[in-house]
């Protein structure tokens, strides 16, 4: 059978061989689970999400929400796919059981919606933001506010949103206007604009909880004077009925290119003064709090990247093997048959590329989950602060090194295709265009790239980094034990010195005052650094599957020389290639920062 979400035998290979997720269940909070229980999960996602979610992917991206009578209008099939979601406990799949929770291990969770991302980007992103602002709330929230509207949530009869972005200001929070005031009962009345709200509006719940960032009057200038508010579509009486609607309207919908599927709203809070909202935790501290959504956030739209690359790389695989055309060079005899094109040189070094790509970005994104159980689970102290640290370091490389490659992935799915790839008869050109949004939402590559060199680099004196070097060093030394693998290590070896010595330098720069000039080229930095990243996770990878090889399974001999072969493309091919980055980045090069207005 051909796979069309991902493949089952690479899902267990990153969960039991690469990334240990069975010692997980050797830890108290997961000790009622077993491979057993975690298989069983990961199948019933896949059911679902083939069943109820993939039908409908073309339809929502054909039929979008419309506009009517103030409300989004969405196509029937969504709902019962939410509600099954719901049903199944996806939604509170790492909760634990006394609060209705599955209780998995966040690698598990992750491993389980990714089934969903692949299936139906656009759906599943009303499920995504819900568990943030849930999150958010039993995080923040007071005991009152978690009654209230955390309890519902869990329930999956309210869903959530985050509300940041507004018209005048994009993603310059410092800039927002949106105002709440004191009403005097403990309540605010906000008022303002928001713009591109996912899941702004729909119909699919009692209630929509937004999280919105507000300034209250004695707010100081700038991002100091963020504070959080709990605003919900409709009032909550004190026994959990709903009441009258809220001051919330919605202005409008936005008309994308792709994640059609999803509602983006602009939303007006308090046109006729009445905005009802809660202060959540305490005043001026809302974008540290909000810090929370938006990291989960961006670790799920790095997911959604990676399972739109990945379905657009099955798709393009299967249709290679299924379609002949034409003859390998040497084949000159025209009465001959026709090979399928996976037989030419130039469809396998795109098929190969994908494979690179998406398989490298899902281990990541899902050794991220497992860092985020590390953090909450592990048996030190120490360990859980380090997790901490690196999760911290690594959130931007999830989410923008994806959404940039798993993006090019799909690109060449649609090479592959050729004529048929850029027509709507065929799926990959949609997964392009959902997954175009990706390096734009939830802070962009020149975003991502600045927080990751000014601040992440150094946050904690550099714990995160020294942490990373010495990981990646480790993979080394247990890979250098393979002589097979010394091409493929020495290369990761030689990138990670050459980087080292180029951070050290720029960030001399920015301790010297010389900000500009450092930061110029940082989307490049974040380029290489993310490539030395995914080269590590090719090496772990390649290691393993060394020992599957020596293990001398069989059945498995063709896989894992799949992967090896992925991770030779990626570390002699991708890894070398940065060193021309590197120069640019070391001779602080001001091509860009040099430009000028009028010279455009």
């Amino acid at each position: 059978m051909s796979e069309t979400l991902l493949c089952p035998r690479n899902l267990a290979f990153e969960l039991y061989e690469v990334l240990d997720a069975e010692t997980l269940t050797q830890r108290e909070r997961f000790a009622d689970h077993s491979r057993e229980t975690f298989n069983a999960a990961l199948d019933t996602a896949r059911s679902i999400a083939e069943h109820l979610f993939a039908p409908h992917n073309r339809k929502a991206d054909e039929n979008e929400p419309i506009y009517q009578d103030g409300e989004a209008v969405l196509i029937p099939e969504v709902k019962p796919a939410v509600d099954a979601f719901i049903e199944a406990g996806f939604h509170n799949a790492s909760r634990s059981f006394e609060d209705g929770g599955m209780q998995l291990p966040n690698l598990l969770a992750r491993a389980c919606f990714a089934h969903f991302q692949a299936a139906n980007v656009g759906t599943s992103s009303y499920a995504m933001l819900t568990m943030g602002a849930s999150h958010l709330i039993e995080t923040f929230g007071s005991e009152e506010q978690k009654r209230r509207f955390l309890q519902p949530m869990i329930e999956g009869r309210f869903f959530g949103t985050m509300a940041l972005t507004e018209p005048h200001a994009g993603s310059s929070l410092s800039d927002l206007r949106t105002r709440a005031e004191p009403a005097g009962d403990g309540t605010y009345r906000l008022k303002g604009n928001k713009i591109f709200i996912s899941g702004g509006d729909h119909p699919l719940s009692e209630n929509i909880v937004h999280m919105v960032l507000a300034k209250l009057p004695d707010a100081p200038p700038g991002v100091k004077g963020i504070s959080l508010f709990i605003v919900p579509k409709f009032l909550v009486r004190d026994d959990g009925s709903l009441g009258e609607r809220n001051d919330v309207a919605l202005a409008g919908l936005f008309h994308k290119m792709g994640w059609r599927g999803t509602t983006s709203t602009a939303l007006n809070f308090g046109d006729n003064d009445g905005c009802v909202g809660y202060l959540v935790g305490e005043p001026h501290k809302g974008l540290s709090y909000m810090f929370q959504m938006m990291n989960e956030a961006r670790i799920g739209v790095g997911m959604g990247a990676i399972m739109l690359g990945y379905a657009g790389y099955l798709y393009s695989l299967n249709y290679a093997r299924e379609r002949p055309q034409g003859r390998l060079p040497d084949g000159k005899n025209p009465a001959s048959a026709q090979v399928p094109i996976i037989q030419h040189t130039d469809i396998k070094r795109m098929l190969l590329i994908q494979k690179a790509y998406v398989e490298g970005a899902f281990d990541l994104g899902l050794y991220a989950a497992r860092l985020v159980d590390e953090q909450h689970t592990a048996p030190s102290e120490d360990d859980r602060k380090h997790a901490h640290e690196l999760l911290d370091l690594l959130t931007p490389i999830v989410k923008s090194w994806p959404s940039e490659f798993c993006l090019k992935a799909n690109e060449l799915a649609i090479q592959i295709l050729g004529g048929h790839g850029y027509t709507r008869e065929y799926p990959v050109e949609q997964y392009y265009r959902d997954n175009r949004l990706n390096p734009i939402h939830e802070g962009t590559h020149g975003i991502q790239s600045l927080d990751l060199l000014s601040r992440k680099l150094t946050q904690n004196g550099g714990a995160g980094l020294r942490q990373l070097l010495g990981l990646i060093h480790g993979t080394c030394k247990r890979a250098s034990e393979f002589g097979s693998l010394d091409a493929l290590r020495q290369p990761l070896e030689q990138l990670l010195t050459r980087l080292t010595e180029v951070t050290q330098a720029l960030l001399g720069d920015l301790m010297a005052g010389k900000i500009n000039q450092a930061l110029a080229n940082s989307a490049l930095y974040l380029k290489v650094f993310g490539h030395a990243v995914i080269g590590w996770r090719w090496l772990e990878q390649a290691i393993r599957a060394e020992q599957g090889l020596t293990a001398g399974n069989a059945a498995d001999t063709d896989f894992y020389r799949g992967k090896l072969q992925a991770a030779r493309y990626f570390l002699t091919w991708e890894v070398p290639s940065c060193h021309h980055d590197l120069d640019i980045l070391a001779s602080r090069d001001d091509t860009c920062l040099a430009m000028q207005d009028s010279w455009f």
